[in-house]
């Protein structure tokens, strides 16, 4: 009687033996079926990522182009003052005021002025080509109109803008205006200046400052204005050519010819 009990129970034991096994790899089986199918549908989502991201490589190409052409150009010159022009406020006078301007790139590069009022304002020069490093005074000039509705002077806003523009070269060459309507995609706009007036009666650094810059100016201007200095045959006259060492001898010559007829 003993028996059955023994092998109902071991049967219990040997059916639950086999059952949770086969369960276990039923469970194992469907588990790698289901990680294969999920790591297909990865993989399969990722080459669809790629091929969005691979399609999207021009757009995005194109589209920092635009950014970079959107981005301020890199200044060549450096300006002092920096984005105004100062005039002594003289009502009815043609007025001057002064601007250095400084090549601070490592190319040759020309600069050019423009104004919103070309028949009341001048530069000189109105334009040039600096060398790396170099830089010069450009002196601006400008009639002054009287006030109008009785302003006080110095509350008189003038609305006269200058512009200076400019464009890389490949060396040194003579300035051509024409130069930056050739090479017009090539043309930077440094700087926007504003017309500031100064009261000459009141002393201030600015004031102070444009007197500088405008006799350094002007010491330039008739710097420019001398011959230079050639270390050759001088010319005199219309192509007359005299050597220094030939005038010497020719005086040594006559002299020797007085001093012949002398002992004679």
């Amino acid at each position: 009687m003993a028996v059955p009990d023994q092998r109902s129970h071991s049967d219990g034991k040997v059916w639950g033996f086999f059952k949770l096994p086969f369960r276990g790899n039923n469970t194992i089986t469907m588990s790698s079926s289901s990680t294969s199918h999920s790591s297909h549908l990865q993989h399969h989502h990722n080459q669809s990522n790629m091929q969005v991201e691979g399609s999207n490589l021009h757009p995005s190409g194109s589209v920092s182009s635009v950014a970079r052409s959107l981005l301020p150009t890199r200044r060549r010159l450096r300006l002092d003052p920096s984005n105004k022009l100062y005039f002594p406020y003289e009502p009815g006078k043609q007025v001057r005021s002064a601007i250095r301007i400084k090549n601070t790139s490592k190319s040759h590069v020309a600069f050019k002025f423009q104004t919103t009022a070309p028949k009341s304002c001048f530069m000189r020069p109105p334009g040039a080509i600096l060398a790396p490093g170099e830089s010069l005074i450009a002196t601006v000039f400008k009639f002054v109109e009287h006030p109008e509705n009785n302003e006080k002077p110095m509350e008189q806003k003038s609305k006269v803008k200058f512009k200076i523009m400019s464009l890389k070269v490949k060396g040194p060459m003579d300035y051509v205006p024409e130069m930056f309507d050739e090479l017009k995609d090539q043309v930077a706009v440094e700087q926007i200046l504003r017309v500031v007036f100064l009261d000459v009666e009141r002393p201030s650094p600015a004031l102070d400052k444009l007197k500088r810059q405008l006799a350094e100016a002007e010491a330039a201007v008739e710097a420019r204005k001398k011959p230079p200095e050639e270390a050759g045959p001088r010319i005199i006259g219309e192509g007359l050519v005299i050597d220094e060492w030939k005038e010497r001898r020719e005086r040594y010559l006559a002299r020797q010819q007085v001093e012949g007829v002398d002992s004679v």
